[in-house]
């Protein structure tokens, strides 16, 4: 079965994707939104969209507090225990497992299995639940634009069990706020501190106990070349070295954490006191303030407007976004102070954003194609294991990217032979009924119905010649459903 789909689509799939020519129809650009502020239509979406008016829904999803959330949805986030704990209280955990593994209990390691394998599909379930069902789909998008661009790796240490408390608490509030807030959040999060490695960063001290013993510039290093100046950003060497100084005593203790909640504190005997110069410019001994003042500086940098607005036009634009546009993203960044809800406005507003060129022009990351599957097909959530396997098949493990700076969201890292296959296959599973097992097969016409518009009249041709059990396999795994 597999092989008479794949042999049709994939081929066809490695072909460049055609430009749109025609200026975009109202009926386009409903889809156009629901492609980029969503993770693609769910049945009915495309005629709400125009029903409601395309900028009065980007308004709305702007401010998402505004959209209730459906009950049901509130109810099943609630009941996921391990992903409501405070971070203190998932370490927690996290320190007694590991104890119980020391201790060389009988079983322990079992158990220490099973529970970690609960916390990790109830932090996908949590993720994924709200991207594929929530009406809030801009905050959803942005929580994974932001996590991506702060990005921590789950399988580093104790990070595994500060994941979720990172992404509720740093990311998820600030997706749409400021970004000088969203700065400091994930700046302070114990889950950051410990991945880049701040947490141990010192004022040289050879004969401290434990690892802070010196300077480590982890942090200050990724804080400039990928949270804010970017690579070309105009700093040198020395500028990192300085800002690790400033930096030193940022840190937690984890016995603190977790008996006490405490998720950051600054550590005067650890802090550098002598003077600095950074980015040109003499600090003048501040403890904890050096470092918030550079949050300061770097968050209303010019080179850091134009690095983000670069950043947030290629996931919203294309891979080489237009200058003008990151232009006058750039100067609605200095204007407003950094408000990313703002620059986000100026971007939807723009003539590039709704320019028939953009349509179709990205290529869907595994993470977006995985959940714009399921939206598009409404397939049942009840189990998120398949999904979350699908995803490391597909190069893209949830909260497993291994680097500090994230997964990539240009065609060039995931357009390839090997991955269009696992996506084909991964189509037909779903439209099957195989996602879990026992699951109801798609509805071919209900599927074409929901992708009205974002399907190509050659592509809509080649499906309606093929059997009907495979024309839902045929959509999903279709090279217009792989852009967005």
């Amino acid at each position: 079965m597999f092989s008479r789909v794949s042999s049709a689509i994939l081929a066809a799939a490695l072909l460049a994707p055609a430009l749109h020519a025609a200026p975009l129809a109202p009926g386009q650009q409903a889809v156009h939104v629901l492609n980029r502020l969503a993770f693609g239509p769910r049945p009915g979406d495309v005629e709400r969209v125009r029903r409601m008016g395309v900028q009065a829904w980007i308004d709305e999803q702007l401010h998402p507090e505004t959209i209730p959330m459906p009950p049901a949805l509130s109810a099943r986030l609630d009941a996921l225990e391990t992903v409501r704990r405070s971070a203190g209280e998932s370490l927690g955990a996290y320190v007694e497992l590991r104890k119980e593994v020391r201790n060389e209990d009988e079983g322990a390691q079992q158990r220490r299995r099973l529970e970690m394998r609960r916390v990790v599909l109830e932090e996908a379930e949590a993720r994924l639940v709200r991207a594929v069902e929530s009406p809030r789909q801009l905050e959803e998008v942005m929580v994974d634009f932001w996590f991506n661009h702060f990005n921590v790796f789950a399988g580093k240490g104790i990070d595994r069990a500060l994941v979720a408390s990172y992404e509720r608490d740093a990311i998820r509030p600030n997706a749409l706020g400021s970004f000088r807030a969203l700065l400091g959040a994930t700046a302070k999060h114990p889950a950051m501190l410990f991945y880049l490695d701040n947490v141990v960063s010192s004022m040289p001290r050879p004969n401290a106990k434990g690892r802070a013993q010196g300077l480590n510039e982890n942090y200050a290093r990724e804080l400039m070349e990928l949270h804010t100046l970017g690579v070309d950003g105009g700093y040198t060497q020395r500028d990192v070295t300085e800002l690790a100084r400033m930096l030193t005593g940022w840190t937690f203790d984890q016995r603190r954490l977790v008996r006490d909640g405490e998720t950051f504190r600054f550590d005067p005997r650890r802090h550098d006191q002598g003077a600095k110069t950074w980015l040109g410019h003499e600090i003048a001994p501040g403890g904890q303030g050096e470092g918030e003042h550079a949050l300061d500086v770097l968050a209303m940098h010019p080179a850091t407007a134009r690095h983000v607005s670069f950043q947030l036009a290629q996931y919203f634009v294309s891979d080489a976004p237009p200058p003008a546009l990151v232009e006058a993203m750039t100067r609605t960044w200095l204007a407003s102070q950094g408000d990313i809800r703002a620059v986000l406005k100026t971007l939807f507003a723009s003539s590039e954003f709704m320019d028939s060129a953009a349509l179709g022009a990205k290529f869907k990351t595994p993470y977006q194609f995985v959940v714009s599957a399921m939206r598009a097909g409404s397939a049942p959530l009840a189990n998120v294991t398949p999904l979350v396997g699908a995803m490391s098949q597909l190069g893209m493990p949830l909260y497993g990217c291994q680097t500090p700076d994230g997964y990539k969201n240009t065609q060039d890292a995931w357009l390839n032979p090997d991955a269009l296959t696992r996506r084909i296959a991964f189509a037909t599973a779903l439209a099957q009924g195989r996602l879990p097992q026992g699951s109801v097969p798609l509805d071919p016409a209900l599927l074409q119905a929901t992708l009205a518009g974002a399907v190509s009249p050659r592509t809509l041709d080649t499906v309606a010649r093929q059997p009907e059990n495979l024309r839902a396999a045929m959509l999903l795994g279709s090279p217009d459903f792989m852009q967005r």
